[in-house]
């Protein structure tokens, strides 16, 4: 039987081959929002078994090892990581269709050489060679960042964060990788939660060395993070809203806001609302101020189920896309930033595929020329979570071809916890050269192939190295 991972996988006519061997394959990655952990790359983590490296923290797995009716046991609780990992071999047949199921295959053949079909029948070939594998020095995180050509990667990281470990990668010559901190200030904004909230801003007191006991002090500590952030090559902000905030709040209504969540009473939905209004401007304004590129994730119901929400936390596969109209918000937010001349770089995540269009073209207003800024400065993002799929990636390029300009793409991210997760970017690439390719031979995109292919190697890598100004080796 032939490999089901081959050369030519999911490239489907010759223009196809052609773009994706000549001109995508060997592209360099920048991985420009991920959730790895930068203290396993500092300390140049080694993986035990499969389990660790696969399994531990993958929610997307998670999430399809329910469907397949596995007991919560062998999939978050107390069983052992081989009886986990025997569970996700069972789930696999199963995923047929699911994009779990090309993700799981190209893991495996890019890093592990294992090129049959993974199941419970070869389970123990897969665990037996793929754990010899991970005892290899060349298996360590960096190891595996050299393997997957990982130029530079982003993590994502609250104002609080020390970002200790970025600075020891930083201070390591032997680490070819950059890697840069992502300033997510999420915790900012939730005063609906008055406990939390004044904790956060305690911590934020402790790591900022100004003091939060006012908004004003409040705001210059997250201005002093910020700029520690850029003092370490950080570009970017990343916001994970279920929507854009839209309500109208002026100075003192934030200040009153803040003073009253400060004296130990919660903040009611109105003032949530308005309160995050204020905050999102004034993390506009500093990644304005500094040429940053916001990133907007929008869209995401969270934590739907509560039972394992109080017995596991967040982030285990139990959040769903919101029905949200995002439109209006959303220009209300860009406007403001505009007509104040604080209009960062944006790029937008949109989870649910119903607002692709509504959003795609809301930005596409904006998409003014700034001396020393790149072109398209606003755009549509990659194809986000449940929508890192074939169809999900088509929907998106189609959207971005018909609303913008595909060239001006910057192109795959990973969004991932996971080492071996970087075969995402050669999914979307031979998904790329597929939908082109098909345009080519149907006639309706030149059959030039030098100007075509240096669209498809800028959409790669290069269109995000002009576009986000991070230092690169």
């Amino acid at each position: 039987m032939s490999k089901f991972i081959h050369d030519d996988f999911m490239l489907q006519s010759q223009a196809a081959k052609d773009l994706y061997h000549h001109f995508a394959k060997d592209e360099p990655i920048l991985d420009f929002h991920n959730h790895l952990p930068p203290d396993e790359i500092a300390a140049d983590r080694s993986f035990e078994t499969l389990y660790d490296i696969w399994l531990a923290g993958d929610h997307y797995k998670w999430r399809g090892m329910r469907a397949n009716g596995i007991p919560e046991n062998r999939i978050t609780g107390d069983a052992s990581p081989r009886d986990k990992f025997d569970a996700w071999a069972e789930t696999v047949p199963h995923t047929l269709r699911n994009a779990l199921y090309h993700w799981t295959h190209l893991e495996l053949s890019r890093y592990f050489g294992f090129e049959g079909l993974f199941s419970p029948e070869t389970a123990d070939e897969v665990w037996e060679s793929g754990n010899a594998k991970l005892s290899q020095p060349e298996y360590s995180c960096r190891g595996l960042l050299e393997m997957s050509q990982v130029r530079a990667l982003c993590t994502t990281d609250d104002p609080i964060h020390s970002l200790e470990h970025h600075q020891t990668i930083a201070d390591d010559d032997s680490i070819d990788c950059r890697v840069y901190p992502t300033f997510r200030p999420d915790a900012a904004l939730w005063v609906n939660d008055a406990e939390h909230f004044n904790n956060y801003a305690d911590t934020l007191s402790e790591v900022s060395g100004v003091d939060c006991g006012t908004f004003s002090g409040f705001c210059d500590a997250l201005r002093a993070r910020h700029d520690f952030f850029h003092s370490l090559g950080g570009r970017l902000s990343d916001h994970g809203l279920h929507h854009i905030f839209d309500a109208e709040c002026s100075d003192e209504k934030a200040a009153a806001i803040f003073e009253k969540v400060r004296s130990g009473t919660a903040a009611d939905e109105a003032e949530t609302e308005a309160f995050g209004a204020w905050m999102m401007l004034l993390f506009g304004e500093l990644n304005h101020s500094r040429g940053w590129t916001m990133q907007l994730h929008i869209g995401a119901e969270r934590n739907n189920n509560q039972k394992l929400f109080e017995n596991l936390g967040r982030d285990v596969g139990c959040d769903s896309m919101a029905d949200v109209d995002h439109a209006g918000a959303v220009r209300r937010y860009l406007n403001t930033l505009s007509h104040r001349g604080h209009l960062p770089k944006v790029m937008l995540y949109n989870l649910n595929p119903k607002d692709n269009y509504a959003l795609a073209t809301m930005l596409g207003n904006f998409n003014e020329a700034v001396p020393g800024d790149p072109p398209c400065r606003l755009q549509l993002g990659t194809a986000w979570w449940f929508l890192d799929t074939k169809e999900g990636m088509e929907w998106q390029i189609n959207t971005f071809s018909n609303t913008s300009l595909l060239s001006r793409f910057n192109g795959m991210l990973t969004d991932s916890r996971s080492f071996l997760s970087f075969t995402r970017h050669e999914y979307f690439r031979r998904i790329l050269c597929n939908v082109i390719g098909t345009d080519i031979e149907n006639g309706e995109i030149p059959r030039d192939m030098e100007m075509v292919g240096d669209m498809v190697r800028r959409i790669c890598f290069q269109n995000a190295a002009d576009f986000f100004g991070l230092e690169l080796p």
